[in-house]
């Protein structure tokens, strides 16, 4: 009798709760999927939900300031922190361990170099981008008299993403941002699409299925790669993907129940069919062909054509110097990209393993097309995390003329390395054609973000060149970088790598700004159609 007057008290929503609880106990305890529910039932739910918030942990709570990969803490404050113009100081000294092999050492010159009153770089107006401008050296195409040569304003541009692999909203974004700073945007392999169309130069990327330049049965169309550069005139280079850092050698499927009736349209391919990108070009099978294939689209184009490739066994890059050396002709530049991985998502193997580290690769090709006088004649960009000022700078100690910055210009307009690009969960909204999540993206502010980030990395970029003595960061050379070895020990990278890179004539940004072939004419915010 006190028991049920006792329940009599009890309310109804928790006996609803128990029967819940119950219910689910008798379904972990029934099925035969995971062991861990089944002898722990209800309980064992909590080890798949720590699971799943794992990485959050570690990245908010668990992980110090230096220890998370690929991007950690630090770095990625001062992305954040630059992209809203905000204090992207540190204080009390360097925390890091510089006794650390690998550790980069930048040598300061005695005394910097000296800005002119009238210098491009004078900190007159803080807020204009133009200040903060670093021309490449090198005019590409000028040495194969392509008709449409091409010298980017900037040598801090944004690297291969493809609408599709990134929301629309992002590549806008993207687009305007560095409409606003001067730098070119590279389309990826996923064609040119609306999003690309807002005032930046562009570097149209060609992968193995020919997207926006191809037949219904995947094969590439001249006359299509034509028309498309005609009625976009802001199409600046054509870039032919051999490989990318993230899964070199290894093609890709796009699901059909992720092709939307507009990706259809801009890739030219069917709705409702896996599309399958072959590891492999039908449009040639070797490096003598690549060569003419090349050719074929600088003639009918007039713009220069570069390739992109990951690195690994030389003996290709080694013919293809070779042929270059004695015919004339070939890519315009040639794009390193590191097996660190990248945006695109990848088997862990793949991105692991697969391909050589941008340090590595980037030495090793340079070298090859400096032993045949090449290395002055073609335009050298490298990508593989060189969004930080140190890694830039010894990127163009190596010999790069340019790089390209794929994941820090995602961290700039949002990206919080969720790691979930594969999901199509990314839960900002970038890396996911979701359109709920996708909503969330304000173009107009994050291409302010985009643009003010681009601006700082080329400001400080600027600022340590001076530091050095030099007026250009192409003035770099391998004896002004040291690495450390570790037990107190450095070495220069001349020394580690076993060359000097070739100089790169130079006479003045002032001049270099007065270039007819100067591409990016800088806008300031406000100013976009």
């Amino acid at each position: 009798m006190i028991l049920i007057t006792i329940l009599s008290y009890i309310p109804v929503w928790v006996y609803i709760v128990v029967l819940l609880l119950a219910l689910i106990a008798l379904r972990d305890i029934l099925q035969r999927k995971h062991t861990i529910l089944h002898n722990f039932p209800i309980v064992g739910h909590f080890r798949y939900m720590i699971e799943m918030i794992g990485p959050e942990l570690r990245q908010y709570i668990v992980a110090n300031n230096r220890e998370e990969l690929p991007f950690n803490r630090r770095q990625r404050s001062w992305i954040y922190a630059s992209s809203k113009k905000e204090n992207n100081y540190q204080g009390f000294g360097t925390d890091q361990d510089i006794q650390q092999a690998g550790y980069v050492f930048i040598k300061p010159a005695m005394l910097p170099f000296r800005l002119p009153a009238t210098h491009p770089h004078h900190a007159v107006n803080g807020n204009s981008a133009e200040h903060y401008t670093i021309p490449s050296a090198k005019v590409i195409g000028a040495y194969h008299h392509r008709k449409r040569p091409f010298q980017p304003r900037s040598v801090v541009n944004v690297s291969a993403m493809s609408f599709g692999s990134l929301s629309a909203r992002a590549i806008e974004s993207l687009n305007k941002g560095s409409f606003l700073f001067g730098n070119y945007h590279n389309t990826g392999e996923g064609g040119l699409s609306p999003y690309h169309k807002f005032g930046a130069d562009v570097v149209f990327n060609m992968g193995t299925s020919y997207f926006g330049v191809r037949d219904d049965d995947g094969n590439f169309v001249m006359e299509k790669l034509v028309r498309m550069c005609e009625e976009n005139p802001f199409v600046r280079m054509i870039e032919l993907k051999l490989s990318q850092g993230a899964k070199p050698g290894k093609g890709g499927v796009l699901p059909a129940s992720k092709i939307t009736a507009e990706i259809a349209a801009i890739r030219h391919v069917p709705m409702g069919k896996d599309v399958v990108s072959p590891p492999y070009h039908s449009a040639f099978s070797d490096v003598k062909g690549m060569i003419t294939f090349i050719e074929k689209m600088a003639e009918a184009t007039g713009l220069p054509v570069g390739i992109k490739s990951a690195v690994g066994k030389t003996d290709m890059w080694e013919e293809l110097a070779d042929l270059m050396a004695e015919s004339g002709t070939g890519p315009d530049f040639i794009t390193i990209d590191g097996g660190e991985g990248g945006t695109g998502a990848a088997p862990p193997s793949f991105a692991d393993h697969v391909a050589l580290p941008l340090v590595h690769a980037f030495t090793t090709v340079y070298k090859i097309f400096q032993k045949r006088n090449l290395s002055d004649k073609i335009t050298f960009i490298a990508s593989g995390k060189l969004g930080l000022p140190d890694q830039a700078i010894m990127a163009f100690a190596m010999g790069a003329d340019i790089i390209n910055v794929a994941r820090e210009a995602m961290l700039a307009i949002g990206c919080i390395q969720a790691q979930s690009c594969h999901t199509n969960r990314c839960p900002t909204g970038i890396a996911t054609n979701n359109k709920w999540l996708e909503a969330g993206i304000d173009p107009t502010l994050k291409s302010e973000r985009f643009h003010n980030y681009v601006k700082t990395l080329s400001k400080e970029i600027v600022e340590i060149t001076n530091a050095a003595g030099y007026e250009h960061p192409s003035q770099f050379t391998m004896n002004d970088i040291d690495i450390s070895l570790g037990d107190n020990k450095t070495q220069c990278l001349a020394d580690s790598y076993g060359y000097q890179k070739t100089a790169v004539p130079f006479t003045s940004i002032e001049t270099l700004l007065k270039s007819p072939y100067l591409g990016g004419k800088k806008k300031e915010i406000g100013e976009l159609a």
